[in-house]
């Protein structure tokens, strides 16, 4: 009997529900710095979606192919061997999933001071707060944490509707060919594309869907294209909408605050509240739900000796039946970011290593398809092969560049971190740990 539940418009709301999350509220500003203008900015946006279609088009043949759990280093090692595996799995578990956490923690921090007026040096308090208490939740009872979730689920899309419809009906400011006055600090088209793709960040779970949904052939290709364009399309209505309430050198200066000032510009006070406090649960809900799934990165890697102690990190508690080091040890890593940085350099550090390695995924549909041939009749291929699987590639290759070349201290940061994996692969395979095997 046939496992397949998944129709379109129920893979298409998944599609939207990974994606959309918090990116949107907090990017607006460092993407505008990075461009200058607001023609520059919407443009951002857009290639940042066209990214994000294409790679979720390409990866979907990888999962097709080669039916692992395991997401990306599971691709890495099958298609360039188990020390790539490995440094895949390493920088989701040391660098990409705490950074991630921290860097929610610490929009929340922001936007919570601001909604209760509190003293701005009480961000990153509240952050810690933030990330130990819902830690603390997840350790104890995924099914807590679980509820937590699907509360905040669908309040995050409240305040996207509302302040992008009003916005641009009740605004009065221009939206195209305004320039940000004086010079911008960061300047660059691909600096900016890496800060979109944090709103676009939850593509990569697309590929999931292949084994649930009815007639994936056809459905899988329709579901990412749809649910991404119209993500694209929400991110351009919102930023539109900033641009037509709120003045551009004042968002430039806001970041994560404007949606909350551009909704009580156009709400009043009380309205204003009301969609701050949306936003506020929303990125709260965001924060939840990287704890969740994140954490869980050390857990599964040791569960098959793909992690340097797997004795302790592949253990459940026996209460509650979580993986509670695991939690610990990330939880840990996304303080120490937490005290020690700002949200927009977290978040650009942990895009660019991941985008490194979403590079190599999307040479590897290239490289797989030498090994296996190309996907039969009734098998999932990526659309307009190999024009789609180009356009991810050459798009993570500007992203990085431009990184290396504009913030080169954060892409060595970055770079060196995951470095660090290879020396610990091969102590784990002079001991005689597997890796990713």
């Amino acid at each position: 009997m046939s496992t397949r539940k998944l129709n379109l418009w129920t893979a298409i709301s998944v599609v939207v529900g990974c994606v959309i999350g918090s990116g949107v509220f907090v990017k607006p500003g460092r993407v505008l710095v990075a461009t200058g203008d607001s023609n520059l900015a919407l443009l951002a946006w857009l290639l940042g979606g066209i990214i994000s279609i294409a790679g979720g088009l390409t990866v979907a043949e990888l999962a097709s192919r080669i039916p692992k759990t395991g997401g990306v280093y599971v691709y890495m090692e099958e298609i360039f061997g188990k020390l790539m595996g490995f440094l895949c799995g390493w920088v989701q578990a040391i660098i990409y999933g705490p950074a991630l956490m921290s860097a929610l923690a610490l929009y929340f921090g922001s936007l919570f001071v601001q909604f209760f007026a509190m003293p701005e040096s009480s961000t990153k308090p509240v952050a810690l707060i933030a990330l130990f208490g819902l830690s603390a939740v997840t350790a104890l009872s995924t099914n807590w944490s679980a509820l937590v979730q699907n509360a905040t689920t669908f309040v995050k899309l409240i305040p996207i509707l509302v302040l992008g419809v009003a916005g641009l009906a009740m605004g009065d400011s221009p939206i195209f060919n305004i320039e940000l006055a004086g010079k911008p600090t960061a300047t660059g088209m691909g600096v900016a594309i890496l800060a979109t793709l944090w709103a676009y960040d939850g593509w990569i779970q697309v590929a999931n869907l292949a084994e649930e949904l009815e007639n994936p052939v056809k459905n899988l290709p329709r579901a990412i294209i749809i649910g991404l364009v119209g993500t694209t399309l929400v991110y351009l209505l919102i930023n539109m909408s900033l641009f037509h309430v709120v003045p551009l050198e004042d968002i430039a200066v806001l970041n994560e605050k404007t949606a909350a000032v551009a909704a009580e510009t156009i709400f009043g006070s009380w309205g204003g509240k009301v969609i701050g406090l949306g936003i506020l649960i929303a990125i709260f809900g965001c924060l939840n739900g990287n704890i969740l799934t994140m954490t869980r990165v050390p857990y599964a890697m040791a569960l098959r000796n793909a992690f340097p102690s797997p004795q302790i990190f592949s253990i459940l508690h026996p209460r509650f039946q979580t993986p509670v080091n695991s939690i610990v040890l990330k939880t840990v890593i996304a303080a120490g970011m937490t005290i020690a940085l700002n949200p927009d350099r977290i978040t650009d550090i942990a895009l660019f290593i991941m985008y490194i390695f979403f590079g190599l995924a999307f040479v590897g549909v290239i490289l797989l398809r030498k090994k296996m041939g190309t996907p039969g009749p009734n098998e999932y291929k990526v659309p307009l092969y190999p024009i789609v699987p180009l356009i991810a590639g050459f798009g993570c290759l500007y992203i990085c560049f431009s990184m290396l070349t504009q913030a080169p201290v954060d892409a060595l940061v970055s770079l060196a971190v995951a470095l660090t994996g290879i020396p610990v692969h091969f102590w784990m395979k002079r001991n005689g740990k597997q890796t990713l095997g």
